[in-house]
């Protein structure tokens, strides 16, 4: 590592802090190379290629291996919201002044998809700082011919917000930032973006096992869209969600209506043009939560059924929901006695997620070595859980390098 610095070539830094005996064994290019959104045959000639000259390229890399800035052979320039560097550059294209340009609506619909992809650890620390440094000026001083709008900007984001905290495993923030988006949402102008922050606050409470909390919010939600133009995506998706409250209630009967009626609601028609800020809620989502539901049931064919679908509706893109549907099967697979299938499927997973920064897709992770260590005479099995293992040492190591939250607390799965 001295004789990179000394040779002022990052890329040796890189391949030395790779190599690093602190890791157990060397973290492979295509790991390190997804903490800056870049592919492994970059990083490759990064760190074989002549060296790198950019100071923009340079500091991010220095700030993401936490190098003194006494050791540098540059000065870093004045530190930006910690780990923003660390977000992908599509990310940061939607940020107001920076390059790409781009309004609130531009941001989340970038975030969105990334998120899906890299998962909200790595992006909560951009979210919070764009709604500090781009929003919070324009609702308290700012220019006063924004109207509502920007109390919607702000709802919607702040909402994202609490998603990427409860997907860091922060379920007590990311209940504040709800909230605080159930407040936003009174003033702003968006009848549909207020249901959706109370679907957000269901499926919290959904997660958390406030059953009858998860209902409530839920129902509250269906009958404040029922007031206005027709959604059919967020009316399924309600639907869906006072489904896995009666599953964890063990209510079958209730269960299966309900999600009958989501999958009715999602065939419907919209009543205007839907909200820009909603997330969307398709045949897939349907799925993972039914799915779930009939797991709870102790429905295993069906649920088995609803969870391969997953992967059908799923393309690679969609990292975390294929994630968990995959992880859903392999439980499910599991419980049937499926135990080569079930290693196979979740396999996939490891190598899939390697760089995801999704405590929960980690604490499913966690779920299922325990599900599977009664069935380690299997050598299946065994093969699979050392490599698992293996695998959580690493991503623990990750996490904590790309959160930045305070270290959440082991809690039930999404």
């Amino acid at each position: 590592m001295r004789a990179a610095l000394d040779a002022w070539h990052m890329g040796r830094v890189i391949a030395a802090y790779r190599s690093h005996p602190h890791h157990g064994r060397p973290l492979r290019q295509e790991t390190v190379a997804a903490w800056v959104g870049i592919t492994q045959p970059q990083l490759s000639r990064i760190e074989n290629g002549p060296p790198m000259t950019d100071l923009g390229r340079l500091t991010q890399w220095a700030r993401l291996l936490r190098i003194p800035p006494g050791l540098l052979w540059f000065q870093v320039p004045q530190q930006r919201p910690a780990h923003a560097a660390a977000a992908p550059a599509a990310a940061q294209a939607a940020v107001p002044g920076s390059r790409g340009g781009g309004g609130d609506a531009t941001a989340v619909a970038v975030w969105r998809t990334v998120d899906a992809q890299i998962g909200g650890a790595h992006l909560y620390a951009t979210v919070t700082s764009y709604l500090r440094d781009h929003i919070a000026p324009r609702l308290f001083g700012g220019r006063g011919d924004e109207g509502a709008g920007v109390f919607t900007a702000a709802t919607a984001l702040t909402e994202m917000a609490g998603w990427m905290a409860h997907d860091a495993g922060h379920d007590d923030q990311a209940e504040r930032h709800f909230a605080r988006a159930r407040d936003l949402s009174g003033v702003g102008d968006d009848s549909q973006l207020r249901v959706h922050v109370l679907a957000s606050l269901a499926h919290l409470a959904a997660h958390r096992a406030h059953t009858d909390d998860a209902i409530g919010y839920a129902a509250q939600g269906q009958r404040e869209l029922a007031a206005g133009p027709s959604h059919p995506e967020l009316a399924a998706r309600l639907w869906a969600l006072q489904a896995r409250g009666h599953a964890a209630a063990g209510r079958s009967r209730e269960t299966r209506a309900l999600l009958g009626r989501a999958e009715t609601a999602l065939q419907g028609a919209h009543g205007t043009a839907p909200s820009p800020w909603v997330s969307p809620f398709d045949a897939g989502s349907l799925a993972g939560d039914a799915a779930r539901c009939l797991r709870l049931l102790g429905d295993l064919p069906a649920a088995q059924r609803h969870a391969q679908r997953v992967l059908e509706l799923r393309p690679a893109g969609r990292t975390r929901s294929r994630a968990f549907g995959c992880l859903t099967l392999a439980g499910v697979l599991i419980e049937r006695g499926e135990l080569e299938r079930a290693c196979a499927v979740a396999t996939d997973v490891l190598h899939t997620t390697g760089s995801l920064g999704s405590y929960l897709v980690n604490r499913q992770l966690h779920e299922l070595r325990d599900q599977l260590h009664p069935h380690r005479a299997s050598s299946c099995a065994r093969s699979f859980l050392d490599h698992l293992d293996e695998a959580l040492r690493q991503r623990k190591w990750l996490y904590q390098l790309t959160t930045d939250l305070p270290r959440p607390r082991t809690g039930p799965t999404s």
